[in-house]
Formats: structure tokens, C-alpha cells, sequence
């Protein structure tokens, strides 16, 4: 029902505030005022605990039997999107208190989860993510959207984590080109010559941690060469008055607060399938 890469004639066509919106929360309860200063200058924050190792080495066993299961229905580690609409699991993460918490400390009490897409990259997968901005991506009306990247298997530079430009957020849009095939690209957009917007950091992630981005920072990452797998699940949260076109509506859970009360998101329940 609903594609990863939208048509880009819609995206096109669909009025969007392509700027950075700072956080305006000035009491955090979760995040330190460090950080939600971090993630207005840096675009990012990174590091953070949400989930115990045990608690998730259980999600790692389920994400293991899901994926045997997508795999052996012809899908790939990288098909299964936004799962929260399928698996009642996800759904559970998307919601999870923990998680919401960090979001809530940079979007605000008002919160909309309406994303979650499994980044499963196999040891030795030739695959890439090239540099983007996630907001190219989304027929949204602004850039309020924050990326929760939680941390299913250890990230580190070996197994091919996560890179970030730190502040390239505050350049706004960037133009970008139609990935070719012979990029291995996961997605279909590059944006070349990114070192023209500054130095490039790992993100180094513990299973269980997360980092936390805005939809406008450039980031990317290499083939994984390990023999270690490396999987992460992007939940997406934003602020509810963002409008959604493509149905993209239909994905909206409030996770907190409400939705401003115009009844947008569709905010569909758990699903029963574990």
C-alpha cells in the first residue's frame, strides 16, 4: 500500500516548508538541555540507552524468525517497512514509553509515530544508503520529522553504521541526483560532494541504543565487509500538524498527546499479528 520512494511528479506537485524547525522544548524530562541543544545545532543526537540488552536480545530473536519469514516469501532485509501497520511488536516499540519519551523532549507533547522500517544490512551485503536527506523522501507538508534509529545488532564503523554530517541540517533542502544501479544503492537518491557541508561522524550504537536525527541531516552508510550482520528499525515521529499526502495519513499512531484534534492521522490500532 504504500511505497518507500513516493512518486516524485506527487512530491513535486505538493507545497513543502523544506527548513529546519528547532525544538522549543525548554524542560526536558528525559534528554538533558545538552542535548536538545545538540540536536538544534548538530542535527543529531546519538548514544542514548532506551531498551536493556536482554529485553533486546528478545526483540533480536523475533526480528531473526520475522525476517526468516519475509525472506522466504521473496522479500530481501531490507523490504520490510512500515512494519508497525503489520506486526503488533512494532507497533509496540513505535508507542514504547521509553522511546517516546526522548522524542517528546525535541517534537514536544503532541506526538505522531508514522514510520518504522527495518535497515538490515547481511554480512558481506555490497549494499550502500548514500547521503541524503530523509525529508527528500517524504510527501510531507514541513521538515518536523525526528528519526528514532534503534540499534537491533551492535553498529560500529567494521559492520557499516551510520554516518552523520554534523549541521548539515541547517543548509535546509539540498539538491540531490537519481541514484544509478551500478551505485548498489538501498534507495534511489545521492547527493554528491558532501564534503562541502562538513566532516563526516560514525555513529556508533549499542543494541538497545539510539540515536535521534532530524529528517534535513545528511547521513549514509558503506557496504558492510563484516562478518557481522548489522540491523537497525528507523521509527519516525513528527509534530501533528504536519499534513501527510499519498495516504501517507493512514501510517499516523499518536503515541502522545493528540492530534490537534482535525482527525488527519488515522492513528490505527495495534495490529493483531505478533
Amino acid at each position: 500500500m504504500f511505497k518507500i520512494t513516493p512518486d516524485q511528479n506527487e512530491l513535486d506537485a505538493m507545497p513543502r516548508d523544506l527548513r529546519f524547525h528547532p525544538s522549543q522544548v525548554s524542560n526536558p524530562q528525559t534528554l538533558t538541555p545538552e542535548q536538545v541543544a545538540q540536536y538544534n545545532s548538530d542535527g543529531f543526537v546519538k548514544g542514548i540507552r532506551v531498551i536493556p540488552e536482554e529485553d533486546m536480545a528478545e526483540h533480536r530473536r523475533y526480528f531473526d524468525k520475522l525476517l526468516r519469514e519475509v525472506t522466504a516469501a521473496g522479500g530481501d532485509s531490507y523490504s520490510i517497512s512500515t512494519a508497525h501497520l503489520t506486526y503488533g511488536r512494532v507497533y509496540d516499540l513505535l508507542k514504547d514509553p521509553r522511546i517516546v519519551a526522548c522524542v517528546k523532549d525535541l517534537l514536544g507533547e503532541n506526538v505522531i509515530g508514522w514510520g518504522s522500517h527495518y535497515f538490515c544490512k547481511m554480512p558481506h551485503d555490497g549494499k550502500s544508503v548514500a547521503w541524503h536527506q530523509d525529508s527528500s523522501y517524504w510527501p510531507l507538508s514541513s521538515s518536523k520529522t525526528v528519526t528514532v534509529w534503534l540499534a537491533v545488532d551492535d553498529a560500529d564503523v567494521e559492520n557499516a553504521c551510520m554516518w552523520f554530517i554534523p549541521g548539515s541540517h541547517a543548509h535546509g533542502h539540498i539538491d540531490y541526483e537519481t541514484s544509478s544501479d551500478t551505485e548498489g544503492n538501498v534507495l534511489n537518491q545521492t547527493i554528491k560532494n558532501v564534503e562541502q557541508f562538513g566532516e563526516t561522524v560514525p555513529v556508533e550504537l549499542k543494541a538497545g541504543e539510539i540515536s535521534m536525527h532530524s529528517d534535513l541531516l545528511l547521513h549514509g552508510s558503506q557496504a558492510n565487509h563484516a562478518d557481522r550482520r548489522r540491523c537497525g528499525l528507523t521509527l519516525r515521529y513528527c509534530t501533528p500538524d504536519v499534513r501527510a499526502g499519498e495516504n501517507w495519513n493512514l501510517k499516523g499512531v499518536v503515541v502522545s498527546g493528540n492530534d490537534d484534534g482535525d482527525g488527519h492521522w488515522a492513528n490505527p490500532p495495534r495490529p493483531s499479528r505478533d
